[in-house]
């Protein structure tokens, strides 16, 4: 039961991070609250970018390749760094975060169960789902500080 629970996380649960992530932004585009809107367009492509180039600079195996096992959830043989599911679960918590903690906390909650569950079922290493998160809350934060040194977006507090 166990297995099939981390199995449907694991594929699955990074789509209600999304959509919970839609439903904020469209909210707050509703209520004339643009920001959100603007801060993303400009953050997730940006965290995306260094995504991609640490997968160059950085090659970490997945675990079922280094410990020949096969895993719950059926995955090429590739580089397994960063974890795609944890990056876009983690980007869009801490993009909402900047405007709400308490989603956005709730949000990185549902994130680390996604790389929990990613963990679980062999197809990432903890370095894979740490790395997704550092970039993610790193990339957000530059782009939060240049964003409020020079407010072309704004950022509420």
């Amino acid at each position: 039961m166990l297995n099939l629970l981390m199995i449907i996380i694991a594929k699955y649960f990074y789509l209600v991070i999304v959509l919970l992530g839609v439903i904020f932004v469209a909210t707050k585009f509703i209520q004339k609250e643009k920001g959100v809107a603007m801060f993303s367009i400009i953050t997730l492509p940006l965290i995306l970018i260094i995504a991609k180039i640490s997968g160059i600079i950085y090659y970490d195996p997945r675990p079922f390749v280094v410990r020949h096992f096969i895993p719950l959830v059926a995955h090429a043989a590739d580089n397994g760094f960063p974890s795609d599911h944890a990056l876009l679960s983690f980007a869009i918590a801490s993009v909402i975060f900047v405007y709400n903690k308490k989603i956005g906390l709730i949000l990185f909650l549902a994130g680390f169960l996604v790389g929990i569950s990613r963990i679980y079922v062999g197809i990432h290493s903890i370095i894979d789902i740490m790395g997704s998160f550092v970039i993610s809350v790193a990339v957000t934060y530059l782009v939060y500080l240049v964003l409020k040194k020079y407010p072309l977006v704004p950022i509420e507090k």
